[in-house]
């Protein structure tokens, strides 16, 4: 299986669990969010996994490409550039996260991750 599919068959399945939950349930997920965010060790290890899934990608998938691969390639510099500043200024991206948190669009932020899921699972599962 090639590496790109891979990828997005599993960034399919997460973005569209989350994104359903945090359409249906978004009281829950605004106080995981805001738990999260005022829990450094928590902070610190989705900045640690974070800088792990990116730098795999990276090393693994750096193809730019004009087609769909790419989006497996931004995805990877993205969780590294998190990763790298959450570890590097947590207490930046914890004031970053709770100012995020207040304007409660978790409707809109889930209808994105929704459509992010269906395009990965379109790549992922049927094109």
């Amino acid at each position: 299986m090639n590496t790109s599919i891979f990828v997005v068959q599993i960034a399919a399945v997460i973005y569209l669990s989350v994104g359903v939950g945090m359409l249906i349930n978004p009281d829950y997920y605004q106080r995981l969010f805001a738990e999260v965010s005022k829990d450094s060790l928590a902070m610190y290890v989705g900045g640690f996994m974070a800088l792990i899934l990116g730098f795999t990608l990276v090393t693994y998938h750096n193809i730019w490409v004009q087609g769909w691969q790419v989006l497996v390639t931004i995805i990877g510099w993205l969780a590294l550039i998190k990763g790298f500043l959450i570890l590097a200024f947590p207490r930046v991206m914890q004031r970053l996260t709770k100012s995020m948190l207040k304007t409660k669009n978790t409707s809109s932020l889930s209808v994105f991750v929704i459509l992010l899921g269906l395009i990965f699972m379109y790549f992922g599962f049927i094109a």
